[in-house]
């Protein structure tokens, strides 16, 4: 079994949308380089509800 990691340990990214940190999932573990926002409604155009 691997070794847990903290969540302190993990790389993080700043949100140009909303300009706040979220750390690395393990859902993005292929695509992390390519991750730019920290949800889908950051992700939407401006003029546009989620």
């Amino acid at each position: 079994m691997p070794k847990m990691r903290k969540k302190s340990d993990l790389p993080t990214k700043v949100c140009p949308a909303c300009g706040r940190p979220f750390a690395w999932r393990k859902a993005w573990e292929k695509v992390w380089d390519e991750v730019r926002y920290c949800s889908d409604k950051c992700r939407a155009p401006k003029g546009r509800k989620v």
